[in-house]
């Protein structure tokens, strides 16, 4: 079965760069941001991954932990780290998860369960559904996903942007707008009432009666 938001991230052992981890004791009490890559040594996966390093103190401001997995073995991992900050200036400090048997991207429904048990052999076009975004919460749920072509980078400042607007709402009800930006008007969400929102926000601009518009909460 295909995972959905609000499903539980699914939980796993796995060898990384970082040693071994236990994916839901990794995450803690935070927010983890897990990226995937159908395959190492690869060119528009490498700029994404020295990116998320250059971006990962923007991440850690927002209690949220990143980590990659490529369907290839944890050593291939640490090669490819040279040619990532060599590319990009940006040393890849967070774990990249090793799925040399495709466990992983198995769980996570990015293969076919029948797509076989080893990732020697492969290419990337094998692998190629292996390009999702998973931001999860505190809670280990699934809060967002985004899936790539091999041929598209993936902007980490909208992947930002979301868990801005995920975190606001978790905290204070509200959702956000088409576009939205930190500091941009924000939407109260339609299961607070109308005098719970004022109680919280004080006066709200009704835009219409489903559509109430309050100043972005600090």
């Amino acid at each position: 079965m295909s995972l959905r938001i609000n499903d539980e991230a699914p939980n796993f052992t796995a060898d990384t760069t970082a040693g071994e981890i236990t994916f839901h004791d990794w995450i803690g009490d935070g927010w983890a941001v897990m990226f995937s890559h159908p395959k190492d040594f690869t060119p528009v996966c490498t700029t994404e991954l020295g990116t998320m390093a250059g971006m990962a103190g923007e991440f850690a401001k927002r209690n949220t932990k990143i980590i990659g997995i490529s369907v290839d073995p944890v050593e291939d991992h640490h090669r490819w780290k040279d040619d990532i900050k060599d590319v990009t200036g940006h040393a890849v400090d967070y774990p990249m998860i090793g799925d040399p048997d495709l466990k992983v991207a198995k769980l996570y429904n990015m293969l076919p369960a029948d797509e076989g048990s080893s990732s020697e052999g492969r290419t990337a076009a094998d692998n190629a559904t292996v390009r999702s975004v998973f931001v999860i919460g505190p809670d280990k749920k699934i809060k967002l996903i985004l899936t790539y072509p091999m041929t598209t980078g993936r902007n980490f400042d909208e992947i930002l942007r979301a868990l801005d607007s995920m975190q606001l709402t978790a905290k204070h009800k509200v959702a956000t707008p088409a576009g939205w930006q930190q500091g941009d008007d924000v939407i109260v969400v339609p299961a607070v009432s109308d005098d719970d929102a004022r109680a919280t926000h004080g006066e709200f601009k009704a835009l219409k009666p489903y559509l109430r518009v309050v100043p972005q909460p600090q």
